[in-house]
């Protein structure tokens, strides 16, 4: 029976958290939505089921119910111990979400909310988010085209998007150690929270929160970016110590890592500069205009990048690494004009993009064949999900991460075994793209 489900609002988040388990000795799923996990027939038989809603983007009466419906898939698989995975930058409908899983748990259940990962320096201080020593409405996150945060105090935002009483524990009672953290949530909660927001700047303290929230004894979700969820998992003697799984064998040679680029953020476009100044990296420029005007344009670019990357996989030596990318290249578009601009829905523009680089990886694989591959590599959640849509896809089996927030799995069906890494448009140095393709060139090697 599965202990621990959670539901995340994409699949990059679903991966960040689930690795997190994964690495604890914890047999993981990731499920790209409710109706793949509850068609799943082995899904009793995972320690940890991560489901991802896809609802960052969406009205909050959408969000509401994609969350409430993944979190019925996982009461009904059993599980004990409910997680909301959220984004470390807080983007979408947190609070909207936070409500529709206590709605479904019931049971007169609490939300403890830590939204820190402090290995990836993302903290919190007196309820104000802090990423990489940058107050969090100073990062490039707040002019996110689609999902933007304006609000830094935290408790502010939660209770701007919920209908429950949101409090704040603060540093000042964390540093004080268990007891005192468990005194000021008994008080909140007596005061009629029940989300309650904790502050938190490193891994202990983050551990200490778990102690205290599990002590009152109550029917709680975890609300964080996969930290706390793990520690609440550990405190209860369901996961093991984190440790690395690197396997043991020498790299693959002679294939080729297959990179999409969906991701617009500056961090990105820097990580790719820096791979690309390697002469066995080969880029191709597509075109996102063409995808989002859709029809003949969009199978005609698609048709393009497609023959141009067989024919670079038909080179000797093959190239280490073929990036194919829509957004590094020419002005940053802006999407919502884009919708405008067509009469689309909003979001629809950016769908677009991303299911046509999602089609161009698949027919890659397809016409070239998959003993040309060594691995799959995604930047931006909305990317994975479209490329792992187009090659059937509806679950992956988390391994490891290379670095927090860049995660390794194995996908399932047609292609199964063949490894993907997925990381966050703002996560990782400018080296962190060569990282992630001597890594796939690792996992291709793993004994399965």
């Amino acid at each position: 029976m599965a202990k621990i489900g959670v539901v995340a609002d994409d699949l990059t988040g679903a991966t960040t958290t689930g690795v997190l388990l994964a690495r604890s000795k914890a047999k993981t799923a990731v499920f790209f939505d409710d109706t793949a996990a509850a068609q799943y027939e082995g899904l009793k038989d995972l320690d940890a089921v991560l489901i991802s809603s896809n609802s960052r983007p969406l009205s909050k009466e959408d969000a509401y119910q994609r969350v409430s419906k993944a979190t019925s898939v996982l009461k009904g698989a059993g599980v004990q111990y409910f997680s909301k995975r959220i984004d470390t930058t807080l983007r979408g409908n947190v609070g909207t979400e936070i409500d529709a899983m206590l709605d479904t748990i019931g049971d007169n259940a609490i939300a403890v909310m830590v939204p820190a990962m402090p290995q990836s320096r993302r903290i919190l201080v007196g309820g104000y988010s802090v990423i990489d020593n940058v107050a969090l409405i100073r990062t490039p996150v707040a002019q996110d085209v689609r999902t933007p945060v304006k609000e830094n105090y935290i408790p502010k935002l939660i209770q701007s998007q919920s209908k429950r009483k949101v409090a704040l524990i603060e540093l000042e009672d964390v540093l004080d150690g268990e007891a005192q953290i468990a005194g000021a949530m008994r008080r909140a909660i007596d005061g009629g929270a029940e989300i309650l927001v904790v502050d938190a700047i490193s891994i202990d303290d983050v551990e200490l929160i778990a102690k205290a929230a599990i002590s009152l004894g109550r029917t709680m979700i975890a609300v964080d970016p996969g930290p706390f969820t793990a520690k609440v998992a550990f405190c209860h003697g369901l996961i093991e110590t984190e440790q690395t799984n690197i396997p043991d064998v020498k790299p693959v040679t002679g294939k080729t890592v297959l990179i999409a680029a969906g991701s617009a953020t500056p961090v990105t476009k820097r990580q790719m500069e820096v791979l690309c100044e390697d002469d066995q990296v080969r880029r191709i420029e597509v075109d996102p205009l063409a995808l989002i005007h859709g029809a003949d344009s969009a199978n005609a670019e698609i048709d393009r990048t497609v023959k141009q990357a067989v024919a670079m996989l038909g080179e000797t030596p093959q190239p280490k690494a073929i990036l194919m990318e829509t957004a590094l290249h020419g002005d940053l578009l802006d999407l919502d004009e884009e919708d405008k601009r067509h009469g689309y829905a909003k979001g629809m523009s950016a769908e677009s993009i991303n299911g046509g680089l999602g089609a161009i990886v698949a027919a890659v694989i397809e016409k070239a064949g998959r003993d040309k591959i060594a691995g799959l590599y995604a930047t931006g959640g909305d990317t994975m999900v479209n490329v792992c849509y187009h090659l059937g896809v509806g679950c992956l089996e988390m391994i490891d991460y290379v670095i927090p927030q860049t995660d390794l799995s194995f996908i399932t069906g047609k292609y199964a075994g063949l490894p993907i890494v997925g990381k966050g448009g703002l996560t990782g140095d400018d080296h962190i793209a060569e990282k992630i393709i001597e890594r796939l060139c690792l996992e291709a090697a793993r004994e399965r």
